[in-house]
């Protein structure tokens, strides 16, 4: 068994037209047994937010990374209650980090403003957190419903959430811890919420996702890619969207799994 994974961003139309970079940005890892993801949207009113995402991201990454013995010998009943502390470190991190980047670009910290999503899974439980929108879908078997694991949090006027880099960044953090198998994982940042997920109960809409399940377990890495960019920059998903957009999809599954040319 192996774990394949593909991340990609594309920008926005609006921000094309306002001549604004992509403010999105993801990662991943494999390291065997285990596969480490990280997405962030920069806030659209932060004047580096496009930096901001790429250091949260990068950093977070990178200390999930460093955390993964610690995280591989716990106990499966110890997960629950160590997981927060492990990702509240991370965070910590990370904010100290984005908080050099502010002195040496001379700015405020608030210039940095991002979400963050991240996990950690193998093949017998994930974890994962969230600051702020975006989303995180499971699947534990082929035949089973995708799940939402935490509902996107959302402030009182359109575009508004919780920052990394906000002062109630720690006490509004998501934190869930799943045993079991959950092969099939997507996160994307909020730029797909409104085609992924219905609203309405904020139930996850399985003819969006099974698409990248079904890429992951025919393509090759680079066809991978293709399809997640292809599908990202789509005219007809432009029309529906003119956020920029990230998108990162996990999957285990035997190596010997066919390869489609």
């Amino acid at each position: 068994m192996v774990w394949k994974a593909v991340v990609e961003s594309t920008i926005g139309t609006r921000h094309c037209q306002n001549q604004v970079p992509c403010q999105d940005y993801g990662a991943v890892r494999v390291l065997h047994p285990a596969v480490v993801g990280a997405l962030s949207d920069g806030a659209g009113s932060a004047q580096h937010a496009e930096v901001g995402a790429q250091v949260a991201v990068e950093v977070f990454i990178q200390e999930l990374t460093e955390q993964l013995p610690e995280w591989l010998s716990l106990q499966e009943a110890d997960l629950a209650s160590q997981a927060e502390a492990f990702f509240v470190e991370g965070i910590k991190t990370v904010v100290q980090s984005l908080e050099t980047e502010a002195a040496r670009l001379g700015c405020s910290v608030q210039d940095l403003h991002c979400t963050l999503l991240g996990f950690v899974s193998t093949p017998y439980w994930i974890a994962a957190m969230q600051i702020g929108d975006g989303f995180i879908v499971v699947r534990p078997e082929a035949d089973a419903s995708y799940e939402l694991l935490f509902q996107p949090v959302k402030g009182e006027y359109i575009n508004e959430t919780v920052f990394v880099t906000s002062t109630e960044a720690l006490s509004a953090m998501q934190v869930g811890v799943r045993a079991g198998q959950y092969p099939f994982i997507c996160a994307a940042t909020d730029g797909l919420e409104k085609v992924a997920i219905r609203l309405q109960g904020w139930l996850p809409h399985a003819p969006f996702f099974q698409p990248f399940q079904d890429c992951l377990s025919l393509y090759d890495a680079q066809q991978q890619q293709d399809y997640v960019q292809s599908f990202l920059s789509s005219e007809a998903l432009n029309a529906r969207t003119d956020d920029d957009k990230t998108l990162l999809a996990c999957l285990y599954q035997p190596e010997e799994a066919p390869c489609e040319s």
